[in-house]
């Protein structure tokens, strides 16, 4: 039996960006074992047989992180487009510019006096909140909470707001501020710069997904794909792979989702784990591409909608990201979906396409006359960690107990804590689980108890 020192589960970024740092910190014994025939996990992407680009939901490059933006102009260099974020959110028929909160003066007189009235009454202090249902009404007024907060964040986490803590959010949710509401009402002014991705970057061939294909060829050697992990024996420190192969190792790193791995994975099974497990919730989504020949002016990068007047809660103009993301540059668009489902919210899979396109006509994005020439779904059982109240319980009993037994569990899904699952985030997790391993330097992206 072949024995490795470091044992990765998974080739998405934080498998990836560990392997990356191992080889930079001269290791030589490391191997990732990816399920699928490729890397990237939920930031690959893919071409469909008519040519069009399509990510797995909207994803951005934008950071914080000096070693991810370091990492990302190595990698993709000049092959990347800079824009400026241009946001909008359909509501009451008309479109709003995002965020939506601090531009509620394009709202019909009668639903922006609702909002103001929430905003000028007497409310609770937001660190009181005992969930996020109350944390919106406490932040943004019972107005705003009915017209956008509520109905958006429900169709984005597929979580009822009573069910999730509202810790997370950080720079996550644009907070409101009454008196630079009313000036921009009295003076007729957008707020439109808020947040991290303000000004962002994508790559202008290959999309998301090139980033982490150029990284894997870096460490091509050591990937090996089709290699679904079946069982870690974590007293014997043995993985066992369905095709049969078996490693033991002395140090292991699973970007695997955290519940799967504990109730599906470890063995011999810890019962504590289990049922600390149960308590950890996600959603999944459903991408739906719809390209379309002939290029209307538009140059807004994403929407949001919040109404139920059509399924998805958010549609991105892929083509505005890169030219180069539909067959025929400058000639069509690409149209890109998200629908969020879960326990709380089934989405029924038979008919998505067709209520997608339903929506988008009722929502003008689909026009008369307009011709389709290609459709694309992608459904992913896991798409977003939810926050909900008993996480971090539940992330307090199981992560302490794996790490005592060599066992570290990253990533957007193997760490479950959303407030840092973007993909710089998931990348420099797996880099300074690296660093640790090998220099004993601290993590400061993810902290077990943090």
């Amino acid at each position: 039996m072949e024995h490795i020192e470091y044992v990765i589960i998974g080739a998405g970024p934080t498998g990836l960006g560990a392997g990356l740092r191992l080889q930079e910190l001269n290791v030589r014994s490391f191997v990732l074992l990816e399920q699928h025939a490729y890397a990237g996990g939920l930031s690959a992407s893919f071409e469909d047989r008519a040519g069009f680009t399509w990510d797995i939901g909207g994803h951005v490059v934008f950071s914080r992180l000096e070693s991810f933006l370091r990492l990302f102009d190595a990698l993709v260099g000049d092959d990347a487009l800079t824009h400026q974020r241009l946001a909008q959110v359909r509501l009451a028929d008309r479109w709003v510019p995002y965020p939506f909160q601090n531009n509620i003066r394009h709202l019909p007189k009668e639903l922006l006096w609702e909002c103001l009235e929430g905003l000028l009454a007497p409310r609770p202090e937001p660190t009181a909140a005992a969930h996020f249902g109350q944390w919106m009404e406490a932040v943004f007024g019972a107005g705003i909470t009915r017209l956008f907060m509520r109905p958006y964040n429900f169709k984005v986490w597929a979580t009822p707001p009573e069910a999730m803590d509202f810790r997370w959010i950080g720079e996550r949710v644009a907070v409101v501020d009454l008196v630079e509401v009313l000036r921009r009402i009295i003076l007729e002014e957008d707020a439109t710069d808020w947040g991290p991705n303000a000004v962002f970057r994508f790559p202008k061939h290959g999309g998301t997904g090139s980033v982490f294909r150029r990284m894997a060829s870096r460490i091509e050697d050591h990937i090996r794909y089709c290699c679904p992990v079946l069982q870690v024996d974590w007293k014997q420190r043995i993985i066992t792979c369905d095709a049969g192969q078996r490693f033991s190792y002395g140090q292991l790193l699973s970007t695997m989702p955290l519940d799967r791995l504990v109730c599906e994975v470890l063995t011999p099974p810890e019962a504590a784990l289990v049922e600390a497990a149960t308590r950890l919730e996600h959603n999944g989504v459903h991408v739906s591409g719809v390209g379309v020949a002939g290029l209307r002016p538009d140059p807004t990068c994403w929407m949001y909608f919040p109404e139920a007047s059509c399924p998805f809660y958010r549609v991105t103009n892929f083509h505005n990201y890169s030219p180069f993301n539909v067959a025929q540059p400058g000639e069509q668009m690409a149209l890109m979906s998200e629908i969020s489902f879960s326990r709380h919210k089934p989405e029924p899979q038979a008919d998505l396409a067709r209520r997608v396109e339903e929506g988008l006509q009722t929502v003008g994005l689909l026009q008369e006359g307009d011709a389709i020439v290609t459709h694309w779904e992608h459904r992913v059982e896991y798409g977003y960690p939810v926050p909900t109240r008993g996480r971090d319980a539940a992330l307090a009993v199981i992560q302490p107990w794996l790490e005592a037994r060599g066992i570290f569990s990253r990533g957007r899904f193997g760490g479950w804590k959303y407030e840092v699952a973007n993909m710089d985030h998931s990348v420099v997790q797996g880099m300074e689980w690296a660093e640790r391993m090998v220099l004993g330097a601290p993590e400061r992206v993810y902290q077990v108890g943090g």
